[in-house]
């Protein structure tokens, strides 16, 4: 992953959580999704960090963070998480920048542990039933089939899995990056291991609690998610007084990766202190 470093470490029931901040000015803390990692926010972090400083880690199970068997890496115990490393941090109410499940990570942190924050920015992100691709689906069924396929097949199918998630495609470095957490034993089965553990009941238990969102809150979506089409967003909008949505043309579910100028554009003047 080149020079993306997560040097600080927070200890959890589950496992060891690695993150890192940088950058000055008011906070935020950006959430990855899955199958990623906080390596798809690098350089829309740095960017940020211009003018805030950035906090972000790897989920429980995901990027650098422990991966073990039995382990609990689901919505509800990575929420737990989050609630408790804004507390680790002394963040009082920072913003908060969230992809994919970071979305719902974000959302059940806020409305089940308490969780204050400035603003809120989701994108693209798992929130509105029904979710799960027909792929995601039919592993989650088979998960431990899936965890028995020779190493070569499930980086190739790693590989294929990953690289839908972008519209334009990735580049083959970029690819890689976000495939490597996911290989060898003890990455191919957290890979099976957090699949198996998405169920849609974390987001049924707030979803009918949106509206009791009181910050201000920014959408944004990628006008080709081919995981989450772009009505998801228009419809999560409709549910979050106040919300507004930002189309982001052309993009995939990946917008860090595919529109990272325009997603920082539309995060950095969101995130402005009011004048």
């Amino acid at each position: 992953m080149g020079d993306w470093e997560l040097p600080e470490e927070f200890e959890t029931e589950g496992g060891t959580v690695r993150w890192t901040r940088f950058g000055k000015g008011s906070p935020v803390v950006l959430l990855h999704g899955t199958p990623f990692s906080s390596y798809v926010w690098r350089d829309v972090g740095r960017a940020l960090a211009e003018h805030h400083e950035v906090y972000v880690w790897d989920m429980l199970g995901y990027g650098r963070s422990d991966m073990r068997d039995g382990q609990d890496v689901s919505l509800r115990a990575q929420a737990a998480v989050f609630a408790d490393l804004l507390e680790h941090w002394g963040l009082d109410a920072p913003s908060v920048v969230a992809h994919d499940f970071g979305g719902a990570v974000s959302l059940r942190a806020r409305l089940l542990h308490g969780a204050r924050y400035a603003r809120l920015a989701l994108v693209d992100v798992v929130a509105l039933a029904p979710w799960g691709s027909p792929f995601f689906r039919l592993v989650a069924e088979n998960a431990e089939v899936f965890e028995q396929l020779p190493p070569n097949l499930h980086r190739a199918l790693v590989r294929e899995y990953v690289g839908t998630a972008s519209g334009p495609g990735l580049h083959p470095e970029t690819l890689d990056a976000l495939t490597l957490p996911w290989l060898g034993e003890a990455g191919q089965a957290a890979f099976y291991r957090q699949i198996a553990q998405a169920d849609q009941r974390y987001t049924d238990e707030i979803e009918h609690r949106f509206g009791e969102l009181d910050l201000p809150v920014l959408v944004c979506w990628g006008t080709a998610d081919s995981w989450l089409p772009i009505e998801r967003g228009a419809e999560l909008v409709s549910c979050i007084p106040g919300a507004r949505l930002t189309r982001l043309d052309g993009a995939g579910h990946l917008a860090q990766e595919d529109a990272p100028a325009r997603l920082t554009g539309a995060l950095a003047e969101f995130l402005a202190p009011a004048r």
